[in-house]
């Protein structure tokens, strides 16, 4: 079947102007639109610039917003977008980052509020000569969700509160610092509360639900925002 591309093309150090153009590809429906793009970067439009790496849904690096929807490209098949011959699937950076060049977001930022939460164990002792820190299986199971996160920026991109409030850490960050809240070999804990008690961390969301909606990996991103909400009343009371 033939598709049509429709592609958000910008590159700052040439233009303050975005643009968007069309790309007609022949695939098949159960192609990746990771494979439509990489077709016309190889044989079309060698300029047109995306990032990717893994191609397995492993690395997040392709994170886009497809059809309007924030997701991984190396994951979306072609019939899970349209229907038809000829029909258009329109393919965005995400927002909420700046654009490096075409389907590429800079990363500084959201990483830099990722590394704000100390996204580390802290052991509450030294390791055991097996060098292996114990957990029981119900203790994992706490954590279990938070793990699954990949760090791609697609909860990032589809909350409405960065938009407002452009300084909140943001959803990523949060699940991060749950997976450590919620560790059982963890001593961090009243240290990592105290950055996350703040206006402009777990208190900015609102529970819009957009993260938990568009995860790739399935995780209840917002579930996980309001339990260390409960651990800090918990902890402190009252939020600021």
């Amino acid at each position: 079947m033939n598709v049509i591309l429709d592609i958000y093309r910008h590159n700052p150090e040439r233009s303050a102007k975005s643009r968007r153009q069309a790309y007609n590809v022949e695939v098949q429906p159960t192609d990746r639109i990771l494979d439509a793009l990489m077709h016309i970067s190889r044989n079309i439009d060698g300029t047109l610039a995306f990032r990717r790496s893994c191609a397995h849904g492993i690395c997040g690096s392709d994170a886009m917003r497809i059809s309007g929807r924030e997701r991984l490209a190396c994951k979306t098949l072609i019939r899970e977008v349209v229907e038809n011959d000829g029909d258009t699937i329109t393919i965005d950076p995400l927002n909420n980052m700046k654009i490096q060049k075409d389907l590429m977001v800079d990363q500084t930022e959201f990483l830099a509020k990722f590394r704000s939460v100390e996204p580390f164990l802290k052991p509450e002792e030294t390791p055991p000569i097996s060098a292996e820190y114990i957990q029981s299986i119900e203790a994992r199971e706490l954590i279990d969700e938070a793990t699954k996160c990949i760090n791609c920026g697609a909860c990032y991109s589809a909350c409405p509160i960065l938009a407002a409030n452009p300084n909140f850490i943001g959803p990523a960050a949060l699940v991060t610092a749950a997976r450590f809240v919620f560790d059982s070999r963890d001593k961090g804990l009243p240290e990592r509360l105290k950055i996350l008690n703040h206006p402009d961390a777990v208190w900015s969301c609102e529970n819009h639900f957009n993260c938990s909606r568009v995860c790739p990996r399935g995780i209840k991103v917002t579930k996980l925002i309001n339990l260390v909400k409960k651990a800090i009343r918990n902890e402190f009371g009252d939020k600021p």
